[in-house]
């Protein structure tokens, strides 16, 4: 198993220490996982402050890999939370810093949150998913530097519609920009824990993806506890099978490494 979006206190909206995570994932059989730190910029909630130290994140990330090393591959990631506004400060960031795995996430759509509902207020469904949809697309037509797109229809955990996914058109300009420059999308299971009874993204846009020729795809938990660390894998593999994929992806040094399912 591979665990490819987890967080520990290192994020904002985590109190989980990082050992304790190694430790669950060790018990757990996992093979390898991936720390994705939250880093959100401009982050329209003042009750909470997604930045990262990141020197300290580094030297705990090594004393795990240290101490735990013979028993599970530990990777350094981050997960960026993208606005339009902000692109430049992660693409200096990103000059600096080095990280195995860079998840771009949008968790804030017209400077507003998802989490709250605000971005949703005196919007039809259309609407909103139409906004958050063309904004993703927007960023990554200029911010290049991620490996995979983080919970592609996230805005469908807050406001969810059963059946077909909305925008497969916008999405499909999407997969358009980042399929040829060798980026991927993850499998997030936590739509399930959220109530969904499904992963982010739906089947449809997972088969949209194989059918665009899409390849680089990961496995993540998004995990914020230890007892769901790697929740829903082998449903995920599951489904990756039955939809025609071969591979699942886990990355070092942003290269993707191919495991056969």
């Amino acid at each position: 198993m591979f665990d490819f979006h987890l967080h520990s206190n290192f994020s904002a909206d985590c109190d989980t220490p990082m050992e304790e995570m190694v430790q669950a994932a060790i018990q757990k059989g996992i093979q390898e996982m991936c720390f994705t730190e939250h880093i959100d910029e401009d982050y329209p909630d003042e009750t909470i402050d997604f930045d990262l130290d990141v020197v300290n994140y580094a030297a705990t990330i090594a004393t795990m890999q240290r101490k735990y090393g013979d028993k599970i591959n530990i990777r350094k990631g981050v997960e960026l939370g993208v606005q339009p506004h902000v692109l430049d400060s992660y693409r200096k960031l990103l000059q600096k810093e080095t990280f195995d795995f860079v998840i771009c996430s949008m968790h804030t759509t017209k400077k507003l949150d998802l989490h709250s509902g605000r971005f949703f207020e005196g919007k039809s469904l259309d609407q909103a998913y139409e906004e958050y949809y063309l904004e993703l697309l927007e960023c990554i037509r200029t911010f290049r530097s991620f490996s995979v797109l983080g919970h592609l229809d996230l805005v469908a955990r807050y406001k969810y519609t059963e059946g077909v996914s909305l925008f497969l058109n916008i999405i499909e300009e999407i997969f358009k920009e980042i399929i040829p420059s060798g980026q991927g999308i993850e499998i997030n299971t936590s739509g399930f824990y959220y109530g969904m009874n499904r992963l982010l993204p739906s089947e449809d846009i997972l088969q949209l993806y194989k059918d665009m020729g899409g390849e680089i795809i990961t496995i993540g938990s998004d995990a914020h506890r230890p007892d769901r660390l790697a929740e829903y894998y082998e449903k995920s593999a599951g489904l990756l099978k039955k939809i025609g994929f071969r591979y699942v992806t886990t990355f070092e040094n942003q290269q993707p490494i191919f495991h056969k399912l």
